[in-house]
Parts: structure tokens; sequence; C-alpha cells
């Protein structure tokens, strides 16, 4: 009996440990050859370069120091932003994988016509419908219109 409850045990922890590990995993939704570059961005959204973030559908690219190999994609959506890096998530960066915002309602990879929809990140149409463009995190003062973008 205590042989057949030892057995059990060590199978039950096995099958377990397999479970947590596989599940729990941390995972990047990008390729694993994405550019992992630091973002440190702050804009000041009373200056006029900025004022597209001020309404709610407005968009900007940014390329400055510390915005990543490609640039961001900064957009306004309600009360929230959302900062998307301009490397296709789904491709290696090549010619033709920098993201592109088209008509004002999606990002576009040139590469191979994927589509996602500019206010959310989630896919349209294309081969990497699993793959949502990567975002970073933000802090935006409202008193004083400042976003900071980071990772």
């Amino acid at each position: 009996m205590k042989k057949t409850f030892s057995i059990l045990s060590i199978l039950t922890l096995l099958i377990f440990s397999n479970l947590t590990i596989n599940s729990c995993g941390s995972r990047e939704d990008t390729v694993n050859c994405f550019p992992n570059n630091p973002i440190n961005v702050t804009l000041n959204l009373n200056l006029p370069a900025y004022n597209n973030l001020n309404y709610d559908g407005g968009w900007i690219y940014v390329n400055e120091q510390q915005s990543g190999t490609r640039g961001l994609i900064i957009v306004r959506a309600g009360d929230t932003f959302k900062a998307y890096d301009r490397n296709a998530p789904h491709l290696c960066p090549d010619t033709n994988t920098t993201l592109e915002v088209k008509d004002n309602i999606s990002i576009l990879c040139p590469k191979d016509n994927t589509r996602w929809i500019l206010r959310t990140g989630q896919p349209e149409s294309g081969a990497a419908t699993s793959l949502p463009p990567k975002t970073y995190p933000y802090n935006y003062d409202a008193a004083s219109k400042t976003l900071n973008i980071y990772f």
C-alpha cells in the first residue's frame, strides 16, 4: 500500500510540475528574434508635434532616441493610450517589416499585408492573427499633459 501511494504521489507531483511549468512560463507575444531595446520616451502633449494625441483616435509616429529600433506608434483611444512597437511582432526584422498606419484605422505590415485595428491592436487579417503588435506600458499625467512610455 505504501509503495502504491509513493508511486502515485510521485506521478501526481511530476504531472502537476509539468503542467505548472508549461502553463505559467513567461512568453513574449512576438517572434524570438524580436529586438529587445529599452524604451523611455516622454512626450509633452502641449507641444504642437504631439497635438494629435489630445483627441480620441489621434495617433503619431515617435522616432526619437530610446523609442526602440524602428520607433513607436502612439494612439489615443478614449482616456487611454496605446504605445505600439513598429517592428512586426510575427516576423524577424527585415526590409518592409516596419509597421505603418493606414487610413487612420489600421496598422499594416507591408511585408505580408497583415493588419491590426489601430485603437485595440486586435488582428484584422493576415498570417499573424494570434500576435498583436507589441505594446509598452505608460504613465499619463493629465494635469501637465505628459505621457511617459517605458520598458
